[in-house]
């Protein structure tokens, strides 16, 4: 498996799209706007992949000097539970700490929060519903 930044626009990027529609927005009856794909293109994407094919993805978006957001993470339904998403989460925090951040937050499915927490986040606030879907803001330092 091989993880990269990926370009925004690229044949890579328009995978990371379908995947997230279809892993994160179509089972809430969504799917991505042209306004979210026009903000990616100030965020650092990054995609796991097989050959040519994307197994998961996620995406970093500046917050200040010292937050990072990871936002979008998805990993293909069958391949959930394969290490993709630790290996993802992995390649996110190297990226973020090299770029001088110290804090990785993110706004957690409730359902994931499991995940989260064996690698090394905590909850740092209330339960809230973000597309209708239980939330909790985890954090790690970094």
């Amino acid at each position: 498996m091989a993880l990269k930044i990926i370009d925004h626009g690229s044949k890579e990027y328009q995978q990371m799209v379908e995947l997230r529609n279809e892993i994160l927005r179509k089972p809430l009856g969504l799917l991505l706007t042209e306004e979210d794909i026009n903000a990616d293109k100030n965020n650092i994407l990054i995609g796991a992949f097989e050959d040519e094919k994307m197994l998961g993805c996620c995406m970093l978006v500046k917050q200040s000097g010292q937050i990072v957001l990871l936002r979008q993470m998805a990993v293909i339904f069958d391949l959930q539970g394969k290490g993709i998403g630790r290996a993802l989460m992995q390649f996110a925090e190297n990226i973020a700490r090299d770029m001088g951040y110290r804090e990785i937050s993110m706004h957690a499915r409730k359902n994931a929060a499991g995940f989260y927490e064996k690698m090394g986040y905590r909850e740092s606030s209330n339960e809230f519903t973000n597309l209708t879907i239980p939330h909790i803001v985890m954090k790690k330092y970094i």
